[in-house]
């Protein structure tokens, strides 16, 4: 029997929340989802929670808080999602 893991992931700061982006840019990828959370594939295995909350059964929304004094670091995006 193996326990069901569920992760929350906090960036802090201009560093941690660019951190944050590419490795959520890569978490999209290895399950399979677009960048707006949508199922691009259909999911193999139950691992896509550990990460992500399931909205419906085609969506999905990333368990993540990224937090800045500077707004200007939480608005400015260098991605594509």
């Amino acid at each position: 029997m193996s326990a069901q893991r569920e992760c929350l992931s906090l960036h802090i700061g201009q560093a941690g929340i660019q951190m944050g982006d590419s490795c959520w840019q890569l978490f999209l990828l290895e399950h399979g989802l677009s960048p707006i959370g949508e199922q691009l594939q259909p999911i193999r295995d139950d691992k896509v929670s550990s990460f992500f909350t399931e909205m419906n059964a085609t969506k999905f929304t990333p368990r993540a808080i990224m937090v800045d004094l500077e707004p200007t670091v939480t608005d400015n995006r260098s991605f594509d999602f």
